[in-house]
């Protein structure tokens, strides 16, 4: 067998009330596709997922969307089967098929029973729908009607509004600010021709990730990778995705929309996978605004006056620096009075930084809560995918409660001040309220 497999790590699986480790074995196929595996026989199931290189940051600059009609089309015909016989005969075996994108991958996934029967015919489907999709032009123009009809409803929404705005604010003249489904006039101008296209640039072998956690053994896991593989172009190096650029001042996008409340966003580039901050950085968001009602946002906004029903925070790392966000809808004729006390509240966290209390509460949330994150196969496959695709260690897992503990107050206050400057963010507002200063 033409490969080298390595044990890297050990997972968490949440079983009879107590963690147990489970190995994680990685090896790459002869084509170059990364093969991570984390083998459980305490369900009769498989879960897997294919990642590829291919997410909207990836769209070309005068094609918008791209990568989210490919992505969309994929299981719209492939293999000699219909959209039809693609949408029904996962329901057949007992399987489930899916597909996601975001700025920087697309993934493809699978939920299969491990009976050898059922698992072969839905490994079947996938590998045709991974390696021989149709992009047939009469069945794109249906689905390209579809979306912009999706799309012409999202723009209707002021959340969505909001979304698309805080977007094109925080990434201005980046790939990360291309929508993920492109604008209405966007789709409008793709063709079948420039979706094949895409996928044979961007779907390779040599770039895919399969994860796969479950019932099956390593020669198992093997065949079945070689499998969804075997017919999918090789090409060179994706196109880096370019470091993303810290705002240079304040930006504020007020959008009029006849509604009672507004839709505030708030935030700017925050911090990227892999980056020796992000253990104090999500610690120190859990106490700012991720921990719910024990967020200082959430008493300051809501507990103590009654400015919002909910208020957020959360970083969102990618392969550059993803978005830093605060997030709440407050009465229009509140919206400034929200908005000074968010920025306030921000302001003195920066400053001040968690106090023993709130880092102690912070820690033991965050650990206690972790097996929660880890319970199910479906689960621990999302980790897994991510880890294999973003190159992260292989212990993460393992290390994820030990990182926690490991967090001091003068970190989360340092990590913070590399970070994060309040007078570098882009605010959104979607509603009625007066104008905002």
């Amino acid at each position: 067998m033409n490969m080298k497999t390595v044990v890297v790590g050990m997972g968490l699986v949440w079983s009879m009330g107590a963690l147990a480790a489970t190995p994680f074995t990685h090896w790459q196929l002869p084509g170059g596709t990364e093969v991570w595996l984390a083998e459980t026989h305490q369900l009769p199931m498989v879960d897997v997922s294919v990642s590829f290189p291919a997410g909207s940051a990836f769209d070309p600059a005068d094609k918008p969307g791209l990568a989210g009609l490919t992505q969309r089309m994929l299981d719209q015909g492939a293999a000699g089967m219909t959209d039809v016989q693609i949408a029904d005969r996962p329901a057949d075996v007992g399987a489930q098929l899916g597909t996601e994108i975001d700025p920087d991958r697309v993934s493809v996934t699978l939920r299969s029973l491990s009976q050898p029967d059922k698992e072969n015919a839905a490994v079947d489907i996938l590998a045709g729908v991974l390696n021989q999709p149709t992009f047939d032009a009469k069945v794109m123009e249906r689905e390209k009607a579809r979306l912009e009809e999706a799309l012409r409803q999202e723009d209707a929404e002021p959340q969505m509004m909001a979304a698309v705005a805080f977007q094109n604010a925080v990434f201005a003249g980046h790939p990360y600010a291309h929508r993920t489904s492109g604008d209405v006039s966007d789709v409008a101008r793709l063709q079948a021709v420039d979706v094949r296209q895409f996928w044979q640039t961007h779907y390779s072998r040599n770039h895919a990730v399969v994860a796969l956690v479950g019932d099956l053994t390593h020669d198992q896991a093997n065949a079945l990778a070689e499998k969804l593989v075997a017919h999918l172009p090789a090409t060179g190096a994706p196109t880096a995705i370019p470091p993303v650029s810290m705002l240079s001042g304040a930006v504020l996008k007020q959008i009029s929309f006849p509604a009672q409340q507004s839709q505030i966003l708030i935030g700017q580039p925050g911090v990227k996978r892999g980056d020796p901050d992000y253990f104090a950085l999500y610690v120190g968001n859990y106490v700012l605004g991720g921990g719910g009602f024990d967020s200082r946002l959430m008493k300051e906004v809501r507990e103590k006056r009654g400015l919002a029903y909910s208020v957020y925070s959360y970083f969102m790392p990618m392969q550059q620096a993803g978005a830093f966000q605060i997030g709440l809808q407050t009465r229009t004729n509140e919206t400034a009075n929200a908005l000074q006390v968010v920025r306030q509240t921000l302001r003195d966290f920066l400053q001040h930084g968690v106090t023993q209390d709130e880092l102690t509460q912070a820690k033991n949330s965050i650990v206690g809560g972790f097996p929660l994150r880890i319970d199910s196969n479906r689960k621990q496959l999302e980790y897994l995918s991510m880890i294999a695709f973003y190159h992260l260690p292989a212990d993460y897992l393992e290390e994820f409660p030990q990182k926690v503990q490991q967090v001091t107050a003068q970190q989360i206050h340092d990590a913070f001040q590399r970070h994060i400057d309040p007078d570098h963010m882009a605010t959104v507002v979607v509603g009625a309220a007066p104008p905002i200063k």
